[in-house]
């Protein structure tokens, strides 16, 4: 029997979901000023949405439950994946590990036989996003966004180019971690209950999407090629400082490395995180600023969709099993746009008695989806809080996100549709 807290819950997740979609309306009211600016601010902030209604959600079980109650189900979710968010975010965003990424991004493109800017834009949007298979998508995200907006989003307007990268860096970063089985967090959720390692995930999952990523990132090449070439991979006060030693981009990969080999464990790469900060006091002068408040930010929003997403489950499980594999595959498509992909990946694989065709399909929807909200993929809202303060009105809107990924999606699915082994 259905519970008026898992009511409740639903009714509040619905909201979250809807509010997301009504940020710029909170951000207009904000630019007006008066008393209240501060708190319409706060609302424009899609960061903090999930956040918000998750503290909603924890009042009302603390008033019609008791604290022991409200306190016990926070007790019993899972924050590994918000804080890991967090701290590869920090880490990643580092100024010795962004430029060490430059550096690889620059000699690749060389390789290619095209004029330098294009060459650059387009392993920027195609192999960052693949390296998601082995520094993990948030990891990837963290580091995309960052070149874009170091050569790209820095320059004013042009907020219809902006929008077609961010959909089709959203859609390839949420493909782009399949290639293994411990990357992508939709994966991740169900690798050992469905038996899937790294060589299974790569012949049935990792060509076809390494495939899709090449194509959109092709596509939206020539797409953009007069506004790349009107400005060029651009500068910043930052390339201006003299490059990092190696020794010092050596330390920070390590840190990187520690902190995704532990991705499982939070008490070791919060310690990692704390070491790393440490390190980079000592150190100042080969550092950046650290983006702690955008990965607090971002670990604030994730978490507040675990929190909600857990008591969803008597509903969406129920609605999964239902489907036929192909039906599957298009209602998770569609269903990853307002859950998260992870959570819905783990619900799918409690359902008891699928065959193999049923489960490709459930995590092949779940991947393919991942673009097109800011709350489809864990990665996403990483990726939203380093470009949002590069468009005109000072964020992304869902809409305009949503019609952004849209192509960059049916790519995606055609190719996670082509004839496999289990049909």
């Amino acid at each position: 029997m259905v519970s008026h807290t898992e009511i409740v819950a639903t009714i509040l997740f619905a909201i979250a979901i809807a509010h997301t979609f009504s940020v710029p309306v909170f951000a207009r009211r904000a630019e007006r000023g008066g008393p209240h600016a501060g708190l319409w601010h706060m609302l424009s902030e899609v960061e903090a949405v999930f956040g918000f209604w998750a503290c909603a959600l924890f009042g009302w079980m603390w008033l019609t439950g008791g604290v022991q109650e409200a306190v016990h189900y926070l007790d019993t979710r899972n924050f590994t994946e918000p804080a890991f968010v967090f701290v590869i975010m920090v880490v990643a965003a580092s100024r010795p590990i962004v430029e060490l990424v430059r550096l690889v991004v620059d000699a690749v493109a060389r390789l290619l036989p095209v004029q330098s800017t294009l060459a650059h834009f387009f392993v920027v949007m195609s192999l960052v996003p693949l390296s998601g298979s082995l520094i993990t998508e948030p990891a990837a995200m963290t580091l995309a966004a960052l070149l874009l907006r170091r050569s790209y989003f820095m320059r004013p307007g042009h907020d219809g180019f902006k929008y077609l990268m961010v959909g089709v860096l959203f859609v390839n970063v949420s493909i782009g971690g399949v290639l293994t089985a411990y990357a992508a967090p939709p994966v991740l959720m169900v690798a050992q209950t469905f038996g899937w390692d790294t060589a299974f995930m790569a012949t049935h999952f990792g060509w076809r999407a390494a495939c899709a990523i090449i194509l959109n990132s092709l596509a939206l090449t020539f797409i953009c090629r007069p506004f790349l070439l009107s400005i060029g991979p651009g500068g910043s006060a930052e390339s201006e400082r003299p490059r990092c030693s190696w020794a010092v981009m050596g330390v920070h990969v390590l840190f990187l490395l520690g902190v995704v080999l532990a991705s499982h464990h939070i008490h070791i790469f919060m310690a990692l995180l704390v070491l790393f900060i440490g390190y980079t006091q000592a150190y100042p002068q080969h550092q950046s600023r650290l983006l702690l408040r955008e990965g607090l930010m971002v670990g604030f929003f994730l978490a507040g969709l675990v929190v909600l997403g857990g008591l969803q489950q008597w509903w969406l499980q129920d609605l999964l099993a239902g489907l036929s594999p192909y039906v599957l595959y298009f209602g998770a498509t569609g269903l990853t746009a307002i859950t998260d992909n992870a959570a819905l990946t783990y619900l799918g694989s409690l359902v008891e008695g699928t065959g193999e065709l049923w489960r490709y399909m459930l995590v092949a929807g779940s991947v393919t989806g991942g673009g097109l909200t800011v709350i489809a993929n864990a990665p996403n809202p990483a990726g939203f809080s380093i470009l949002k303060g590069c468009f005109s009105d000072g964020t992304i809107a869902p809409l305009k996100l949503l019609g952004a990924a849209a192509v960059p999606t049916l790519v995606a699915v055609i190719m996670f549709l082509l004839p496999n082994s289990f049909s």
